[in-house]
């Protein structure tokens, strides 16, 4: 294929990176042929329970809400679990390098489908974190005395059994995970849509930290470099 070439490339390089450009375009089309087949999802299960949050309201004051009441009228929801529970002195640094990137994007996923950040922290908490952190368009929800985060695993306890066996998870140790999921409202009935459970999926060599990849600007601009990643973590300050 005919396509660019810089300055004093040599023939090699053109060769290598047209085929590296093949590569990329069959795997634009393998992105949206699993967007396709994930919107292709039958119906997922009902909620069991209309779980009760807490969040701030339009005049920044505290408000209980209800899970079904979170959709404003649209037919989504996406709530992606923190890893800041209260038991946690910092919250974890992968997880806000991530929504350091989300913030931005908020102000315009939140006009298609209302996003949430959810955390067994008190609000309180939360807010603090969220001001000192200059997050102006992520909204969130303290899951503080409800079971969301354990049903739709945000934390390690709703795992099964067999899993934590298979996983060697040490009995009575659990942890929060940084679980996304995506409900569905029709009618009078909320039901689960997806949840990004590839952050379970057993790691393959060289995989580590990257089950939400599709939602970080940080790792894909990384992964733009001769060096790639490297052994770099997000930090939560470089100062």
């Amino acid at each position: 294929m005919e396509h660019l070439s810089y300055p004093n490339e040599s023939a090699e390089y053109r060769r290598a990176r047209n085929a590296l450009l093949d590569a990329e375009m069959a795997l634009r089309r393998q992105v949206e042929a699993v967007a396709a087949l994930r919107r292709a999802l039958p119906p997922g299960g009902a909620i069991s329970e209309d779980y009760l949050f807490t969040r701030l309201d339009l005049y920044q004051r505290e408000e209980r809400v209800r899970l079904s009441e979170l959709f404003e009228g649209k037919p989504s929801l996406i709530l992606y679990s923190y890893m800041f529970g209260p038991e946690r002195d910092e919250p974890c640094t992968g997880c806000t390098h991530l929504l350091d990137g989300l913030d931005g994007a908020a102000r315009h996923v939140g006009q298609v489908v209302p996003f949430y950040v959810v955390a067994r922290s008190p609000l309180s908490r939360l807010v603090a974190w969220a001001r000192e952190r200059r997050w102006p368009h992520l909204r969130f929800l303290s899951a503080e005395g409800n079971s969301y985060t354990n049903d739709y695993f945000g934390n390690t306890a709703g795992v099964s059994q067999p899993m934590r066996d298979e996983r060697g998870y040490e009995a009575g140790t659990d942890w929060d995970e940084p679980m996304i999921n995506v409900f569905r409202k029709e009618g009078g009935t909320v039901r689960h849509f997806w949840g990004g459970e590839l952050v379970y999926a057993p790691e393959e060599p060289g995989q580590h930290h990257r089950a939400l990849d599709a939602l970080d600007p940080v790792w894909g601009l990384l992964d733009l470099l001769p060096e790639g990643r490297g052994s770099f973590f997000p930090r939560l300050t470089y100062r």
